[in-house]
């Protein structure tokens, strides 16, 4: 089984890429959430010079960011950084849109962006919508060795509903998805594999990536202990921002949680995220550290409770209970984001890796 880190992309987050590689890690996943962290194709072109064997990836891209003809070059060139061992992670956007005010984009929008950009890749030309007119584009001197379009790059979509992983089975595409439970997980693969089969391809060439937050917690340690809080304590209130977003702009949940022993948690905050300021913009704060800190005013929020039920935070032993059931339902990877300031991390999910080698 292959285990990666997810991180938050910073100037110096090659530091993060490099220490996982040490310590096994086969791939480091940076985000592209533009209004809440740095670019990532800076981050990953650093992570590039300063390491030799990590794969590097976005995770995830997220189309509406640059336009794909920008998108296919920035690849090419950290290809040229890192020949053969980059990734395009791809999704239809959660938290780099909701920061902007903007739901999910379109699937079919999506399909295209990824034909444009694997078109140019490939060398062909290619007939696309440019500031709406018609334009036919090409890579014009790829020959000259300016970047690196022979080693392949590798697609994975984040999909979670029927229709997004239907098109990542019609790609044959890796397939990428949150998870926040075992049995989450667990149909969360079923549903994938089913629309894998029925696009006709063989069961076992699905790969599929299993990011999950959390902390590897010590003898004794409370889930919402100060150290427990700030490694998964940010996927934790990412519920809480979902239904602020569900309250206030009507987007689509696709990570249901049963209330059961949060309701009022969740409650609580939505109560509160009605009078964050501006009032014609409330996303602006309530997506405040959206997956890299808990805001102070949401604190009281994120409950023991909360972190046990969205996130993989428990003993060592449990935790290689869970991740062997998810190894032997199919998964193939897992990703465990990396908080800032939180390293140290990568080396308690490190012992949990190595009982996988």
């Amino acid at each position: 089984m292959d285990f990666g880190i997810g991180i938050a992309s910073a100037s110096d987050s090659w530091k993060a890429a490099q220490r996982a590689e040490a310590l096994g890690f086969t791939h480091a996943w940076f985000y592209d959430t533009q209004m809440i962290t740095a670019d990532p194709f800076v981050a990953m072109a650093a992570a590039a010079i300063k390491t030799s064997k990590i794969r590097l990836g976005t995770g995830v891209l997220v189309p509406s960011n640059r336009i794909a003809a920008v998108t296919a070059n920035a690849f090419a060139t950290l290809n040229g950084l890192a020949p053969g061992r980059v990734d395009f992670g791809i999704g239809t956007g959660f938290s780099a849109r909701r920061a902007m005010g903007l739901g999910a984009m379109r699937l079919a929008d999506m399909e295209e962006y990824i034909r444009i950009v694997y078109a140019l890749l490939a060398g062909e030309t290619v007939d696309t919508n440019i500031e709406g007119k018609r334009r036919k584009i090409r890579f014009l001197n790829p020959e000259i060795g300016l970047f690196n379009t022979k080693d392949p790059i590798p697609l994975h979509i984040s999909a979670y509903g029927p229709k997004s992983q239907a098109l990542t089975a019609k790609l044959n595409a890796n397939w990428k998805c949150f998870i926040q439970d075992v049995s989450g997980g667990l149909a969360a693969i079923e549903g994938m594999q089913q629309a894998w089969r029925d696009a006709g391809h063989a069961a076992g060439d699905l790969y599929a990536t299993a990011w999950v937050c959390g902390c590897v917690l010590q003898p004794g340690e409370s889930a919402d202990s100060p150290r427990a809080m700030a490694q998964a304590g940010p996927r934790a209130a990412t519920l809480l921002h979902r239904a602020a977003d569900v309250d206030q702009q009507g987007w689509d949940n696709t990570m249901k949680v049963a209330e059961e022993g949060i309701a009022d948690a969740v409650a609580g905050y939505v109560e509160m995220a009605r009078g964050f300021e501006p009032s014609d913009a409330r996303y602006l704060f309530n997506h405040r550290g959206h997956f890299v800190f808990v805001k102070p005013e949401e604190r009281r929020f994120v409950t023991a409770e909360l972190i046990r039920r969205t996130t993989f935070t428990a003993t060592e032993q449990e935790l290689r209970q869970r991740v062997a059931a998810l190894r032997d339902a199919g998964w193939n990877q897992l990703v465990i984001p990396i908080t800032p300031g939180q390293e140290s991390a990568i080396d308690d999910w490190a012992r949990i890796r190595d009982a996988f080698a």
